[in-house]
């Protein structure tokens, strides 16, 4: 019988999700409405979050936290070196200046020991990235900056993902999370902000509206919907469809469940490939739980048996589908062009960039999916 390719990620939906986007096509309300509110109440919730607001994407969200908090010409904003684009790319939608540091290759993360050499009078916010959803120690970050500087989750991979009982999306001063189909649960596109900061999230309310002084929902269930509201700002439009709400909230119901089931067969990765010794395991967090995005490996290059790519592609002719982790910033063409920088300059993020592996890790995997992999990478 011939195998089909096991794909790195697969959104896992149902007939609920299904189902879910009947009611704002039935009733008209399609845009953001009371599905995005339900959805925005309960994501707040499971995330111990005072607020929440459903963006278009994880990027727009970063780039509406910056924008609430001011940052703009002149200023500089530390993100790692190792991270997808949008964490750089959003920096510069304000004007500002991403200034990189290293990363650890045991975790991924931003190497906290790195950080304050890169801090100068012009910092304005560091934005740490829980990548793949291993939470980066924020309390230690906290401890060691001044406290007029802002810290930033890119939460993008961390749905569900705690440090020391505290969730992913409380952690810092406010928190960006994805709902691509890669990530744990999904809306197609889409993303959540979360902060504990009342005064943050009624500037960013009005930024995701265009700047209006009321939502849309609020002028339509007022006394007078025919009124437009004054606008004294210049927003964005950032406001998610109440079909991917509906869709948000199922998912969301979900999660949990998602989550004990991607750790069960992180811990099977973890069991059965320890005797592969050219291939690492990620980090497994002491202090909280990981949020499974995806599982990504190490393949050491003094060790391997051929480089990362030339077993990638071996990997694929055995219909097993993988990924690099994610992209050295600084060695993408327009980053090296921007800032005339070279790979060696961030040394850790260059080796990620050329040796992480993701190898699937998803909701619609089956046991048989898991020990084929595990028997391919050993006979590798």
């Amino acid at each position: 019988m011939t195998r089909e390719n096991i794909h790195i990620a697969l959104p896992a939906t149902d007939e609920q999700e299904w189902l879910a986007v009947k009611e704002p096509i039935e009733t008209g309300w399609m845009t953001q409405g009371p599905k995005v509110a339900a959805f925005e109440k309960a994501f707040a919730e499971r995330h111990q979050a005072s607020h929440a607001l459903a963006t278009t994407s994880c990027t727009t969200g970063l780039h509406l936290i910056l924008a609430a908090m001011g940052v703009g010409p002149g200023d500089e904003v530390i993100i790692p070196a190792f991270t997808w684009v949008a964490t750089a790319n959003v920096v510069l939608y304000c004007g500002a200046k991403p200034v990189f540091v290293d990363v650890e290759t045991t975790t991924n993360n931003i190497d906290l020991s790195k950080i304050n050499d890169a801090v100068t009078d012009k910092t304005k916010a560091v934005i740490v990235v829980h990548l793949f959803g291993l939470c980066v120690d924020i309390p230690k970050l906290r401890s060691q900056l001044p406290s007029d500087i802002k810290i930033i989750e890119d939460a993008a991979c961390a749905a569900g993902a705690e440090l020391n009982g505290v969730s992913a999306g409380s952690l810092g001063d406010a928190a960006s999370f994805s709902f691509h189909p890669r990530k744990t649960i999904t809306t197609g596109e889409g993303g959540m902000i979360t902060t504990n900061d009342a005064t943050l999230a009624e500037m960013m309310e009005k930024l995701r509206n265009h700047g209006a002084e009321i939502s849309e929902e609020q002028r339509h269930h007022g006394p007078r919907p025919h009124i437009l509201p004054d606008f004294n700002m210049l927003g964005f439009n950032y406001r998610m469809t109440d079909m991917q709400g509906a869709i948000g909230l199922v998912q969301l119901a979900k999660l949990d469940a998602f989550l004990a089931e991607r750790t069960h067969w992180a811990n099977y990765y973890r069991s059965e490939l320890a005797a592969v010794e050219w291939l690492q395991m990620p980090a497994n967090p002491s202090m909280g739980k990981h949020g499974y995005q995806a599982f990504v490996t190490f393949v050491d290059p003094d060790l391997a048996p051929a480089a990362r790519n030339v077993l990638m592609d071996k990997l694929q002719d055995l219909k097993i589908s993988t990924r690099p982790g994610t992209h050295a910033l600084h060695m993408l063409n327009f980053y090296q062009q921007q800032y005339g920088l070279d790979k060696q300059d961030f040394p850790q993020a260059a080796l990620c960039n050329d040796c992480t592996m993701a190898i699937p890790l998803h909701n619609r995997m089956s046991a048989d999916d898991y020990a084929y992999i595990v028997k391919s990478l050993k006979a590798l």
